[in-house]
């Protein structure tokens, strides 16, 4: 089925929930949100864009392929448990560094960013891969 007015609604709707999946995976280290629950709106991005366009749309959303993402997410999660490691803490404590960026302000960085990055791509890479694999039509 094709439909004029979702392929338009999508074509407006997605850019705005990828720019949401970022502002709630930013935001989530201090605030409720994070990794997960930003990975599922993008998801759903990439679903509407699959649902709308087909599914070779929802993966060209992905610069890499879905288990690719899913691969690198995995990857950012465990090595946001090395710096503890490196400084003697507990498995996962919070590290942070502040990016100067002149005039008193500055943007903190730490490890539970670098965590939730890593689940937001895991998110991301599975939803892709799933709607991939749902919508795929044997030959």
């Amino acid at each position: 089925m094709s439909s004029l007015i979702l392929r338009a609604a999508t074509r407006a709707l997605a850019p705005l929930l990828i720019l949401l999946s970022l502002f709630l995976l930013w935001r989530g280290h201090n605030e409720p949100g994070g990794g997960f629950i930003g990975g599922l709106v993008a998801a759903s991005a990439a679903a509407l864009q699959g649902i709308a366009f087909g599914p070779a749309a929802a993966r060209r959303m992905l610069w890499l392929p879905p288990a690719a993402v899913a691969g690198v997410g995995l990857a950012a999660a465990l090595l946001s448990i090395v710096p503890s490691a490196l400084f003697g803490l507990p498995p996962m404590a919070a590290l942070w560094s502040k990016v100067d960026l002149g005039d008193g302000a500055y943007i903190p960085l730490g490890t539970p960013l670098l965590f939730d990055v890593g689940v937001f791509l895991v998110v991301v890479g599975s939803v892709v891969a799933l709607i991939a694999a749902l919508e795929h039509k044997p030959e």
